[in-house]
């Protein structure tokens, strides 16, 4: 008999590799670093300003979202210096991937209920 899949096996077989992404948005000030970067590029300065913390305390949000693979750095053109930090598709990717691999077997334990209930 094939194995089946099931949603306690979903949630803990894909969990490891996207637990650093969900730790790294479980934070508001990172969730809302991401939100920022969803409207485009932007220096850590104006990250810092923007969400309303200090430079450090950006430095700090923004080593553990690239950390998780959330966001990406780049060197600006025109100043070598200046880092600019975008979101990185890929993490939003995986975690839609798992969450939509969730939700249809959700509907289908949802709908399986529905059946045993109505007498079907």
């Amino acid at each position: 008999m094939p194995d089946q899949v099931t949603i306690t096996g979903v949630a803990t077989d894909q969990t490891d590799d996207l637990a650093p992404v969900l730790q790294a948005l479980a934070e508001p000030t990172r969730l809302e670093v991401v939100r920022a970067l969803s409207s485009g590029p932007r220096r850590a300065g104006e990250l810092a300003e923007t969400v309303g913390v200090s430079a450090p305390t950006m430095s700090k949000h923004l080593r553990v979202l690239l950390r998780a693979g959330v966001v990406a750095d780049e060197r600006s053109h025109e100043d070598a210096r200046a880092r600019v930090f975008r979101i990185r598709p890929e993490s939003v990717v995986a975690l839609r991937a798992w969450l939509d691999q969730l939700q249809a077997l959700w509907d289908e334990q949802l709908r399986s209920f529905k059946r045993h209930v109505e007498g079907e």
